[in-house]
This record gives structure tokens, sequence and C-alpha cells, in this order.
């Protein structure tokens, strides 16, 4: 995967988080829910921290350093992989997107705006969007990609 698709990846990740984080901030009420299926809600919440509200007390300044941290950091391992590790760079660019979406949010608002809401009537997991979802998938590629190379490697 070329350099300009792994770009043209993050900014359509960006693009589509932001669109979505839009809509839920003009149309829903802060902790309103919608369901959508049994186990499936909209739920709108605003999360001061990083996953699962972790290292909220940091405050925004320490968590903008840090996740400008990750991205960099994630950008340097993106440009040690090679054009036919397309997992790889295609998990690397969600990453970032997803990194990217977050900071947005951060940095304008100063929390994350989480929307997504999987449940059952004794039981819920953690609230997330979009890009939290992009950086899951993208780091599950990555080390889909890292397996199957050290699979090949082992012969």
């Amino acid at each position: 995967m070329r350099l300009l698709a792994c770009v043209l990846v993050a900014a359509a990740g960006i693009v589509l988080d932001q669109w979505i984080k839009g809509l839920v901030t003009q149309n829903m009420t802060l902790h309103e829910q919608i369901d959508l299926l049994p186990f499936l809600a909209l739920f709108y919440a605003h999360n001061y921290g990083i996953a699962f509200s972790l290292f909220s007390s940091l405050g925004d300044l320490s968590l903008i350093i840090m996740t400008s941290g990750v991205v960099l950091f994630i950008l340097w391992l993106a440009s040690r992989t090679d054009q036919s590790q397309l997992a790889a760079r295609l998990g690397f660019a969600l990453i970032v997107a997803g990194a990217l979406g977050n900071l947005i949010d951060r940095v304008t608002l100063g929390y994350v705006v989480d929307y997504v809401l999987f449940h059952t009537p004794n039981w819920s997991f953690a609230v997330f969007n979009l890009a939290d979802a992009m950086i899951t998938v993208g780091a599950g590629l990555v080390l889909l990609e890292e397996f199957f190379a050290w699979r090949r490697q082992r012969g």
C-alpha cells in the first residue's frame, strides 16, 4: 500500500469520525440513549480520559501530549514497514486516523465524543466511537501482519 493510499485512508477516517460526532452532538442530548437493537444503542457521552476513561485526571494538556507522542511513534513504525505489508500499512493508517480524530475532539472540546454502547439488560460495555474502533481494528491488522510474517520466517 503506497503512502498516498495510506494518507487517503487516514484522511477519510478522520472526516467520517468527525462527521458522525457532529451529527451526535447536534441531534442528541448528553447521556441520551437511542436503542437500535436489543444489544446496541447510541449513547452520547463525553470522555475526559482515553480508552475506558483512563487517565482522565491527567488533564487535557497531558493527554494531548501523550496522544501526539503515540501518533508520532505510530508514524515512525509505519515508515519502517515494507509496501508489501498491506495489512500493517492499512492498520497504521487506521490507528493514526482514530488517534487524530479523538485528538481533534480533545483539542477543540476538551473531551472526546463517544456514542456507541453495546449492552444487555445486566451488563454494558464502555461507550466508544468510530475513532476507537479504527484504533482497535488497526492494531488488530498490525498484529495479524506480524503474526503471519513470524509464521513465514519459521518456515
